[in-house]
């Protein structure tokens, strides 16, 4: 027994061993396929950065081209100007010259307004100094800070992990609060990303066949609830990293909190025959007996030899099962395939509109073929009647109390095993319907009871904190339970 055990931890260990290989290898895989994205991305990078300076070395040069342009015009226009006052002023130098060489007075006389047309010369109002000058300093650019900053330039600080605060996780009304902190001030950091995933582990999962990561990106506070869970399994992993505009940050380390929860399937081995029975769901089958006599009698045939491995799983839902015949006659049940032995637990039901008849609650193992819920010392429900009026009342050992208060759409059963309590909720609003106190010596299963319609049951889901709180209240008030209740 001791080699074997040994040799069964080490056959598990190795498990571990080469799933962590298999682990070691993606990892190098996803570091080759990082870093190659990395290398693209900073081609990218640098291919806009080359862009956005092309783009601005063509617009400056343009500039400095209508500068160029603008100031050869003012000088070519200044340039016509002074060809043609010279040209003016050499036409009047000449007529000047030839009006200075007549030497008879009266001939010079002739000469009209010479003097006046010399004076009125354009040469007089020319303007020897360029309008512009052939500086184009103004134009120059100083690199000198942006060479300083592009030499500057290094890989973006990654933002350090996160650390995820136990102490403010809460795990409750089949929601998980995860509240974290990072370890420094990091005005950089962008958003968080957190990641969950379920397992049995009380700790990181060791098999391959764990549930993959699911992903929640852009969170940008420091905490997040994730809502509408089925606690399906025993623990949940959850890990967060930051993340700033262009890089996240390396995981946080993974936590594991523990998620309290009973889960529990309809039994279809050995419910009515009228019953149709899918995992969580029950329907009225009124064709169902006739159709299915030949597999009963097969099931029967099968108990006297081997058991079927279905009913040799684990040992809580394989002695659920037993040898249990059907249930047949007008008791239209089926059970839940786990039983409740000990601690606190919670599930709802919900029933179809054209339900007619149907009862919720709990039973020992021992509930016989033929009996209904409530009818027997052993089994403890509510009943629900829709046949012609609806009536509302709460059964145990065949006597019946009516409950003169409306039918919910979806009823809670919260069962506390230990403290001797089953009690009923409307589900939506947490309004107690109705409490049953005894001792239980045996272990419970979930019992459901109807005709026509059908029931969906919600397993996985933690007692809620307003039951907790009903609880607590309703356990401080003496006298509050009817002669029913105590009834064992």
């Amino acid at each position: 027994e001791t080699l074997q055990r040994i040799v069964s931890t080490l056959a598990n260990k190795n498990d571990e061993i080469h799933n962590f290989i298999d682990m070691l290898n993606h990892t190098i895989k996803n570091v080759q396929v990082n870093s190659s994205n990395a290398i693209s991305e900073l081609d990218e990078e640098f291919d806009g950065l080359y862009s956005i300076l092309d783009e601005m070395k063509g617009s400056m040069a343009n500039t400095i081209q209508q500068e160029e342009a603008r100031k050869i015009q003012a000088l070519q226009d200044q340039l016509s100007q002074c060809s043609n006052a010279l040209e003016s002023s050499e036409e009047l130098l000449e007529l000047a010259a030839q009006s200075l060489d007549i030497k008879d007075p009266v001939e010079f006389l002739k000469v009209e307004n010479v003097e006046r047309i010399v004076t009125m010369a354009s040469a007089f109002r020319i303007s020897l100094k360029p309008k512009v000058s052939d500086s184009m300093t103004h134009l120059m650019v100083d690199f000198t800070l942006e060479r300083r900053m592009l030499q500057a330039v290094k890989f973006l600080p990654v933002p350090k992990a996160p650390e995820i605060d136990l102490t403010a996780c809460l795990v409750a009304d089949n929601c998980i609060t995860v509240s974290w902190r990072m370890p420094e001030e990091d005005s950089r950091i962008d958003h968080f990303v957190l990641e969950y995933r379920k397992t049995n582990f009380d700790g990181l999962p060791r098999v391959k066949d764990e549930q993959r990561w699911e992903l929640i990106d852009y969170i940008k506070a420091t905490e997040y609830t994730l809502s509408g869970l089925k606690f399906d399994t025993k623990y949940m992993n959850l890990r967060v990293q930051a993340c700033n505009k262009a890089v996240a940050g390396e995981y946080s380390d993974p936590v594991t909190l523990e998620t309290k929860a009973f889960v529990f399937s309809l039994d279809s081995t050995s419910s009515h025959l009228n019953l149709k029975v899918e995992d969580t769901y029950v329907e009225w089958d009124p064709t169902g007996g006739k159709g299915q006599e030949k597999i009963k009698g097969k099931e029967n045939k099968s108990r006297s030899g081997a058991p079927s491995p279905k009913r040799t799983s684990i040992s809580t839902r394989s002695s659920v099962r037993g040898s249990r015949d059907h249930f047949t006659g007008e008791s239209y049940t089926v059970l839940g395939d786990t039983a409740v032995e000990s601690g606190q637990h919670y599930w709802e039901v919900r029933a179809q509109k054209d339900c007619k008849s149907y009862s919720v609650g709990v039973t020992y193992r021992n509930l016989g073929k033929f009996d209904q819920l409530g009818k027997t010392s052993s089994s403890w429900c509510i009943h629900i009647n829709n046949w012609l009026q609806t009536t509302f009342s709460a059964k145990h050992n065949n006597k019946t109390k009516t409950l003169d208060i409306p039918v919910p759409d979806r009823i809670g059963v919260y069962c506390d095993f230990d403290g001797g309590q089953l009690a009923f909720y409307n589900a939506n609003s947490k309004e107690l319907l109705h409490t049953f106190r005894t001792k239980f010596t045996q272990p419970l299963l979930p019992g459901f009871m109807i005709w026509c319609g059908g029931l969906t049951v919600s397993t996985g889901l933690q007692v809620p904190s307003a039951v907790k709180t009903l609880q607590k209240s309703e356990n401080g008030l003496s006298g509050s339970t009817s002669s029913l209740n105590n009834i064992a």
